[in-house]
């Protein structure tokens, strides 16, 4: 049986601020520049979530993406949008919300609710245009 990829994409809108407590206000704005700005800042994010498995003899699918969709919202899009993820999401909690940290979290939030069979491969978090995120589990680390 041929190993497959499938990806599904969400979107959500969501504010951050970098910001390190430990460093003086100079070095934050040096270092984050209007990232550091502080009333937050925000962005229109785009995820991909891709899993890999291969595919039921019975239905031809690595995993149902209706599915992959509920599990997609109910772990972390409900939490991300619209929020500020310096201060609304628990799971971001005493987090440097880069997008770095963010698509770790996101991976360790959905990976333990993939059906039997079926692995996260990587997970692709835009930012902005320009900007963009792509995290393989510990695999890469």
């Amino acid at each position: 049986m041929p190993l497959l990829y499938i990806t599904r994409k969400e979107h959500f809108n969501a504010a951050h601020q970098l910001w390190n407590p430990k460093i003086s206000d100079e070095e934050n704005f040096t270092l984050f520049g209007k990232c550091a700005n502080p009333n937050f800042h925000g962005h229109n994010f785009d995820l991909f979530v891709c899993v890999k498995g291969q595919p039921d003899p019975d239905t031809g699918l690595v995993m149902d993406l209706k599915k992959l969709k509920i599990i997609i919202r109910e772990q972390v899009i409900d939490d991300l949008d619209h929020q500020n993820m310096n201060i609304d999401v628990p799971w971001l909690k005493d987090k440097m919300p880069s997008i770095e940290n963010i698509s770790v979290a996101i991976w360790n939030r959905i990976a333990p609710h993939l059906p039997v069979g079926v692995a996260l491969h990587k997970i692709t978090l835009w930012e902005t245009q320009n900007n963009f995120v792509e995290y393989f589990g510990d695999q890469a680390e």
